[in-house]
């Protein structure tokens, strides 16, 4: 099959779930013989090894850069219409998808997805949608009063295509309160279990690891107010967040304002996905307070690693839906329930069965038998 996925940003140049996981099938897709191609903005380009090449050859992946990298976040730490809609323009422009036979548009950032349905009208392509998230309401509580315009947007993408991947039982249950297409499956994301079972942990041990995006949904900020309750009891506490992101300098500043540089470290994203493995594997803890998860990729890296992870019982987490009594924990969203379960980790230690349950739970997601679930639905 000729495959197209169709995303704004492309990893490893851009990294988050959703990149990652276009990754992961992509290149296991082209291994299996598939023609896979990632169309997006040119991130890409503005490594020295790769600078002002609009088309490149990546790990099997034919990558075509439809326009220029913009900012992905206004100022106020919300994603950038501007880019969205620009992206979508290119698309229009630049693309021709006549002789594809997939065409798997991620529903973010909403435009491209009517540009794909457009391009892809009078082809042999099937268009999927893989739904990362479905927000509903929730848009109003992202935009205001603007939010009426982006949920009128998301329904509309509903009608689109009867083809839709959605990584989550949520996402799946938030699509059908809308729509119930003729063609949808949950195929989840992935995690490398080959990759990092040989691995050896970091020397950096931390008792507590954060990593992911720092934005203001990802509430970072609770972890913070944990770790200055965690510090009455443990004053040599540890704590690594790892992430780049519009929230960074706010989040340096509470860290401040606690007292707690001695105890927090900032870490960028780390250029091997391979080192972030080790520190988790010299971690007692992984806490993933999110308002909101479509999935949480690094949930189930972390359980690969033999690590346990706490997270927030909030409506919109699809992670917690990934938390059983063997792997972790789910908590009321407030920072003295979670330094409570931080403590915990930290005085009673991480014994072999736990590490193992975590790691045997991991086991069913990974990629080599995600992308085969894919290409069967392809």
């Amino acid at each position: 099959m000729k495959i197209a996925f169709v995303y704004d940003t492309a990893f490893p140049w851009v990294t988050g779930g959703a990149q990652r996981r276009i990754y992961e099938i992509g290149t296991r897709l082209a291994k299996r013989g598939h023609d896979v191609h990632v169309y997006s903005l040119g991130y890409w380009m503005q490594s020295d090894e790769y600078r002002n090449q609009e088309v490149i050859e990546y790990n099997g992946i034919t990558y075509h850069s439809v326009g220029e990298a913009k900012d992905l976040y206004n100022d106020d730490s919300t994603r950038s219409i501007k880019e969205a809609l620009y992206f979508s323009r290119k698309l229009l422009s630049k693309v021709d998808f006549n002789d594809f036979d997939i065409v798997d548009c991620q529903n973010f950032p909403y435009f491209s997805c009517y540009s794909s349905k457009i391009k892809t009208m009078r082809t042999k392509a099937k268009l999927v949608i893989t739904l990362h998230e479905v927000w509903n309401d929730y848009w109003y509580e992202y935009m205001g009063r603007k939010g009426f315009f982006g949920k009128m947007i998301e329904k509309g993408m509903f009608r689109l295509t009867d083809n839709f991947i959605c990584v989550s039982k949520l996402t799946r249950d938030n699509l059908i309160t809308n729509r119930v297409p003729d063609n949808v499956k949950i195929i989840a994301n992935g995690v490398n279990i080959s990759e990092i079972t040989y691995l050896d942990p970091s020397d950096n041990f931390s008792d507590v690891l954060y990593a992911g995006r720092l934005i203001p949904e990802k509430h970072v900020d609770l972890l913070i107010k944990a770790m200055s309750k965690v510090t009455e009891t443990h004053p040599y506490a540890r704590c690594f967040i790892v992430g780049e992101g519009p929230s960074r300098i706010k989040l340096e500043q509470l860290v401040n304002s606690h007292q707690l540089d001695k105890n927090i470290t900032f870490m960028d994203f780390l250029d091997n996905q391979e080192d972030l493995y080790r520190l988790m594997k010299s971690s007692s803890v992984f806490v993933l307070p999110s308002e909101r998860e479509g999935f949480g990729i690094v949930l189930i890296e972390a359980n690969a690693c033999g690590l346990p992870v706490i997270t927030m019982n909030n409506p919109m987490n699809a992670a917690k839906d990934l938390i059983t009594s063997d792997n972790g924990c789910v908590i009321n969203n407030n920072a003295d329930n979670l330094a409570k379960i931080i403590n915990y980790y930290i005085e009673e230690g991480l014994n072999r069965d736990m590490r193992n349950s975590c790691r045997q739970y991991a086991k069913n997601f990974d990629w080599d038998y995600i992308t085969t679930i894919t290409e069967n639905y392809y």
